[in-house]
């Protein structure tokens, strides 16, 4: 794990989210999410350099289609948002909880 994922992810261990369990590097088919809530098919990704490359846009674009077709939703974070602004992250992350837990 990235060293924004580590972060994100000491908020996200222990049921800290709404008593949410998270898991970490799950695995859909060929794919990895970064974390993953299973009770709500919610992923988390935290997109580091490797998303800036060439192609990286049409290649996460592609994945996350076939992801969703599971019914599972996306929440994406930039490395930096992550590193910069955890607190608007978290809060992101606990607002998203809220809604799909009201559903």
């Amino acid at each position: 794990m990235t060293k924004p994922e580590i972060i994100l992810w000491s908020k996200l261990k222990n049921r800290q989210m709404h008593g949410e369990r998270f898991l970490r590097q799950y695995g859909v088919e060929q794919y990895v999410l970064d974390f993953y809530c299973p009770r709500l098919r919610l992923a988390i990704e935290v997109d580091g350099p490797s998303h800036l490359v060439d192609g990286a846009d049409e290649y996460d674009e592609d994945r996350q289609q076939h992801i969703e077709a599971f019914g599972i939703q996306f929440l994406r974070f930039k490395n930096k948002d992550v590193s910069d602004n955890l607190n608007d992250v978290c809060d992101r992350i606990y607002e998203k909880i809220g809604q799909m837990k009201e559903r």
